[in-house]
């Protein structure tokens, strides 16, 4: 049976700072909690509604339907939730292509780009301090595991990329992607959802990007960022295999 005091816990972990506070933050669900499972993050304790899980011996709690309900981000909860700490960064490889975001708010946004570096072999992604923190359980989820497979540093963003070479942004007046011989390394900078890319970071930009509209009337204002991220990621890679 679930406890007051986990319930306390678990529940406060739904904000930024108890999470800070503890370095602990909340998964849920099968796929996902495997896949955190089979990584190296390191496990606090799980929650589920079968047995399946009980090899985890004191970490592991059986409860029932309406007990994992108290303690569940979800509006139906999907049987299992864990509780894992957060790890430290590692050091970010600059000599390969990574991704760096601009004040991104949206959890679901984030979470995607997450899975997108995953599925395009982004190992590195680098955040700016005001992005949306990456153990929000909304960005938990919406990364569906990609979490255990990039490694993700938040940083003061413009005295970081001061340092970097190569930089690349996305710009609605920036040069066609499908125009533009891409380099194989870099910093690919994703900006904010409503406002692009700040000034701060947009002087430290060597190559403007865009992607083009093809409509006929080209009214579109923007592309939702981690679209754009797909699509330039995507370009990326093919432009790889292909030199």
């Amino acid at each position: 049976m679930l406890t007051k005091s986990q319930i306390k816990l678990i529940t406060s972990l739904k904000q930024k700072k108890f999470r800070i506070q503890h370095q602990l933050f909340v998964v849920e669900g099968v796929k996902v909690v495997q896949e955190f499972l089979n990584s190296n993050y390191e496990l606090v304790a799980i929650f589920a509604v079968e047995d399946r899980y009980s090899q985890y011996n004191q970490k592991f709690t059986l409860v029932d339907s309406k007990e994992l309900a108290k303690i569940s981000g979800f509006s139906t909860p999907n049987k299992v939730l864990a509780t894992f700490k957060i790890p430290s960064s590692l050091a970010v490889n600059w000599s390969s292509l990574t991704v760096a975001l601009d004040g991104i708010n949206d959890p679901g946004n984030l979470g995607t780009i997450i899975r997108l570096c995953d599925w395009f072999g982004i190992e590195d992604l680098v955040c700016s301090e005001d992005t949306v923190d990456c153990y929000n359980s909304k960005v938990v989820q919406a990364s569906m595991g990609s979490h255990t497979r990039v490694n993700i540093t938040y940083v003061d963003l413009k005295k970081t990329l001061s340092t970097v070479s190569n930089c690349m942004g996305t710009f609605m007046d920036g040069i066609s992607i499908y125009n533009q011989t891409l380099p194989k390394t870099g910093v690919i900078v994703l900006g904010n959802e409503a406002n692009g890319i700040s000034e701060n970071i947009e002087s430290l930009i060597n190559l403007r990007l865009s992607i083009p509209r093809f409509g006929k009337l080209k009214q579109t204002e923007s592309l939702n960022v981690a679209n754009a991220a797909a699509i330039v990621l995507s370009e990326f890679k093919r432009n790889l295999t292909e030199t």
